[in-house]
């Protein structure tokens, strides 16, 4: 089937199987690497892209359900709370292994579109769904907290 979408800003058309999930569509018809394949089961969020504007694990997420939707993933992010959460990253060593920083950057970003001076707990439950096997949980909680700082001034 064809799924009529905006994918980082460009109109596209994916072919999709009806029980397909969008992280395999994005990765095989437009090569997105930063939607990671890890778990599977949407624990993880290596595979975070936005879909209108709210994260969403794209393992778990069936491609057709995109129809008229506007994703975006890290190749495309771009804005203000982009720009200070990959500078904030950079500022605070976040990455270790790197595997699943994509998706840490999405829901951070999306994170601060909706709460622009969030607090540890505002964070902790956006970041949830976002795991990372080098535990550096505190750096991303900082970053988070410098990102929102930047965008202030």
């Amino acid at each position: 089937m064809k799924i009529q979408c905006k994918v980082n800003g460009a109109p596209v058309e994916l072919d999709a199987s009806p029980d397909e999930m969008l992280l395999e569509v994005l990765r095989r018809e437009l090569a997105l690497k930063s939607v990671r394949a890890t778990c599977g089961v949407g624990i993880c969020g290596a595979c975070t892209a936005l879909i209108n504007g709210a994260p969403i694990s794209t393992c778990i997420f069936l491609a057709p359900l995109a129809e008229a939707c506007e994703i975006t993933t890290v190749e495309g992010l771009t804005g203000c709370e982009a720009d200070a959460v990959k500078r904030a990253w950079i500022a605070h060593d976040v990455p270790q292994c790197g595997y699943c920083q994509s998706g840490q950057v999405m829901s951070a970003t999306a994170l601060l579109k909706e709460i622009k001076r969030p607090s540890d707990h505002d964070i902790d439950l956006a970041m949830n769904g976002n795991l990372c096997r080098c535990a550096t949980y505190i750096r991303i909680r900082a970053a988070i907290h410098d990102a929102a700082k930047l965008l202030e001034g």
